[in-house]
């Protein structure tokens, strides 16, 4: 069941231990994570929690305790860099969808 409240905000930011957490990672676990959350999409639209969910899943042991709010960042981060397409909010993971982005001339 959906409340009015899941329609109102934003997913919520980490929280301080998650922070510290996040500022601890080495630059070879970002790029780890960006390169799980690139092959958990798809050339097809894929809800950004799907696409999160299954980019934790991949590695756990990579990055523990990573909340997903900062798998979050990186999809917007990959949509910014061009790598992903995106469509509906992106600061509600349930509610905005990304995918890889067509070639030209690809149906």
């Amino acid at each position: 069941m959906t409340t009015s409240e899941d329609h109102e905000f934003s997913d919520p930011p980490p929280d301080a231990e998650a922070l510290k957490l996040i500022a601890a990672l080495r630059p070879e676990q970002v790029q780890a994570i960006d390169a799980a959350v690139m092959r958990a999409a798809g050339r097809n639209w894929r809800k950004v929690a799907f696409v999160v969910g299954t980019a934790m899943g991949t590695f756990p042991e990579l990055a523990p305790g990573i909340p997903d709010v900062f798998y979050t960042q990186r999809v917007i981060s990959l949509v910014s860099q061009g790598r992903l397409e995106s469509q509906g909010d992106l600061s509600r993971m349930r509610y905005s969808e990304v995918r890889i982005p067509r070639q030209a001339g690809e149906a």
